[in-house]
């Protein structure tokens, strides 16, 4: 059954990046607080604020503001974009090369600092230096079965580990000394400092694509076999149950209490409270999903949505209005993390008079009680 959890929200038109130059693509995206920045096929990044507006109805609405595009001089996609705030830094993957440009004028570092011979690369959100004015960042280097450390300053970059992989590796996602691996055919989780690793499940990555997504302190979510979005502890454990998705998932976001996912039709939304799927939203020709900061995005080729969720308390409110006693308190103990201690209080008391309420015009006196009580 489901629950209207998100809205989908445009928030940059086609026209405002490409205007009438159809062969332009969008290759990937970058969120950093109002900052948008977007990479394109033909070698350009675009830089963008986003400007959230709430009408009086309580409509949400985005207008970007165009800041400059950049072209990076090269004949080849930008593939990856990642914020670096505390340096200011935006690191650019093009062509095996990872650069450090600035955030606001898109210039490149005056001492020319690069990372070269990246496939991909992500940023160590639980960094292990302890240092503010560094970023810690994992590459899959073009080195056959090899994962690079480095640690990323404003102006400089410097190699901190190399580590060798027991297959090719083709996803990685990374918590503290912990990086999670999707290799050739199989997940497994490797501490980079110690050097032993863990397998976690049997996985194809040439017949799908993988998913390796940090979703907290020491946990994973990985893409697994027969369509099962499943979560991985460092330990190499499952604490939680995994959710169903479908078989050709192309991307997976968090923005707790749900796991959205992205396929080449829909996006549908699962909850880790109890791995049901509430809500599905038709969405054609989409190629990117991910969370910035609790900022859901998804693009196309041409576009950039925005998925807005919508406040728990109404959630909440709908499913009791629809006699989803059951699935209205599950989600009322979930939003205990989203919500200050003394506000939800307050929630929970009256959100368990209504469901009492509703068990009792349904005879169902004993569980009416409980709830009273």
């Amino acid at each position: 059954m489901s629950v209207k959890a998100f809205k989908l929200v445009s928030a940059v038109e086609r026209e405002m990046l490409m205007g009438d130059k159809n062969y332009i693509n969008i290759e990937c995206i970058e969120c950093c607080g109002k900052n948008l920045y977007i990479g394109t096929n033909d070698c350009f990044i675009y830089h963008f604020l986003l400007d959230e507006k709430i009408s009086t109805a309580g409509k949400i609405t985005f207008a970007a503001t165009k800041q400059l595009h950049k072209y990076l001089g090269l004949k080849k996609p930008v593939s990856e974009l990642k914020a670096a705030s505390a340096l200011t830094r935006l690191l650019v993957l093009c062509d095996n090369t990872i650069a450090l440009v600035n955030m606001m004028n898109l210039e490149p570092v005056p001492t020319g600092a690069r990372i070269k011979g990246a496939v991909t690369f992500t940023l160590n959100e639980n960094p292990v230096s302890g240092d503010p004015f560094c970023v810690e960042v994992c590459i899959i280097s073009v080195k056959r079965r090899t994962i690079q450390m480095f640690m990323v300053f404003e102006d400089r970059v410097q190699i901190v580990k190399e580590v060798f992989t027991p297959e090719q590796p083709c996803a990685v996602a990374v918590d503290g000394y912990y990086l999670c691996l999707a290799l050739t055919t199989q997940y497994i989780i490797l501490n980079y400092n110690t050097g032993v690793s863990q397998d976690l499940f049997p996985y194809c990555s040439d017949e799908k694509r993988p998913i390796v997504k940090r979703i907290g302190r020491q946990e994973f979510l990985l893409a697994g076999p027969g369509g099962l979005g499943m979560f991985a502890t460092v330990d190499g454990i499952s604490q939680r149950a995994p959710v169903h998705w479908s078989e050709n998932v192309i991307g997976a976001a968090l923005c707790f209490p749900y796991v959205v996912a992205l396929d080449d039709e829909f996006i549908t939304v699962h909850s880790m409270l109890d791995q049901q799927q509430k809500q599905t939203l038709p969405f054609k020709e989409g190629h990117i999903l991910q969370d910035f900061e609790g900022k859901v995005i998804v693009a196309t080729n041409k576009g950039v949505y925005i998925l807005v969720p919508l406040p728990l308390e109404k959630q909440i409110q709908d499913l009791l209005a629809s006699h989803r006693v059951e699935e209205a308190l599950v989600l009322a103990k979930g939003a205990r993390r989203n919500i200050p201690k003394e506000k939800f209080q307050v929630m929970y008391k009256r959100i368990l008079q209504q469901a009492g309420f509703i068990q009792f015009a349904q005879l169902q006196f004993l569980e009416a009680k409980e709830l009273f009580r």
